[in-house]
């Protein structure tokens, strides 16, 4: 069982810069997979970047060249750092924590169906 807890998040001036932290339970952190997501009230959850046990990447087309998400084993936590933020990135975002099946690709982890673990949220409001 995996617990995550997001924070960072907040109200902010379209262009500027947020940074979303969402710390893990348990001593198996670095063994999983991580992604971030992010959701408007009645629409589907929106894939924006992952990063995988062995920190590789992927990113959502409008997350290329503005964020980017990290990790650090030791702290067992996965960050989101955010510029040249825009209205439209407005959303709660959320982290999830997934097991490597055998064999997948780095693209498996654009999909929510792909983890196991999910975060509570946390509310990015950019003002224009």
């Amino acid at each position: 069982q995996v617990q995550l807890v997001e924070s960072g998040g907040g109200l902010v001036q379209a262009g500027g810069s947020l940074r979303l932290s969402c710390a893990a339970s348990g001593r198996t952190f670095s063994s999983y997979n991580m992604g971030w997501f992010r959701q408007l009230p009645g629409k589907e959850r929106e894939f924006v970047a992952a990063i995988t046990w062995s920190a590789i990447t992927v990113y959502a087309d409008s997350a290329k060249g503005r964020f980017t998400i990290s990790r650090d084993n030791a702290k067992n936590t996965v960050y989101l750092q955010m510029n040249r933020l825009k209205p439209e990135d407005t959303a709660v975002y959320y982290c999830a924590a997934g097991r490597s099946p055998l064999g997948v690709s780095i693209n498996f982890w654009r999909g929510p169906a792909s983890y196991d673990y999910w975060g509570q949220g946390a509310q990015v409001t950019v003002s224009s």
